[in-house]
């Protein structure tokens, strides 16, 4: 019986590689081109804090003060109970009373939803770093002044807030005091008398730079 004749490629070396292989080594190619590419442009992930006490170098009222604290410590607690700095207020602790403002960067900001970790590399500037009962500054002797206070508790706060808004529009109209000042909270009652201590305090300074 005659032998059947081998197919044309029998016996041939194989070729190294394959239209299935080549298509395949192309894909893993393309992928980890891909995954580079997204490396690449992927931003660091931030530094892990915690869960342990850190220490933390923060910049109060020009100078550079250094606490350890717990990432989750506000910059509240950090400067009252760690700074000693009693200023700023705790009182509602939500961010709705304005009794714990202080300056970051000079504006003004409530201290009680700010992590003291977030404040790092910033200036801030509390109602002591404002001036002292020795030496007040414009603000804070027309408080004195105008008797811009009754409890004294939310004082601080005014006097920051307040602060910032002259320092930003060093000739207020009433509305525009009001409305500046209207993340601060008297329980007492003495607007009156703290929009006039603000208007006192544009004036005398305004005498300043006549």
């Amino acid at each position: 019986m005659a032998r059947r004749p081998p197919p044309p490629d029998e016996g041939r070396e194989q070729p190294s590689f394959s239209r299935r292989s080549f298509l395949k080594s192309a894909g893993v190619s393309a992928a980890a081109t891909t995954v580079v590419g997204v490396a690449e442009r992927a931003p660091a992930a931030p530094a892990v804090l915690g869960p342990d006490a850190v220490t933390l170098t923060l910049k109060v009222n020009g100078a550079p003060r250094t606490v350890t604290v717990e990432p989750r410590v506000t910059l509240l607690d950090a400067l009252r109970n760690h700074l000693d700095l009693t200023g700023a207020k705790p009182v509602c602790e939500r961010g709705g009373c304005g009794a714990c403002t202080v300056l970051v960067d000079g504006a003004p900001i409530v201290s009680c939803l700010m992590l003291a970790a977030d404040a790092e590399g910033h200036e801030i500037t509390t109602v002591e770093g404002l001036g002292s009962p020795e030496k007040m500054s414009a603000l804070q002797a027309a408080f004195v002044e105008k008797d811009a206070l009754q409890c004294g508790f939310c004082t601080p706060g005014f006097v920051v807030a307040g602060t910032a808004l002259l320092a930003q529009n060093p000739h207020p109209t009433r509305d525009e005091i009001k409305a500046g000042l209207a993340g601060n909270l008297c329980r007492c009652g003495t607007y009156g008398r703290i929009f006039e201590a603000v208007e006192a305090a544009a004036r005398a300074s305004a005498g300043k730079r006549s």
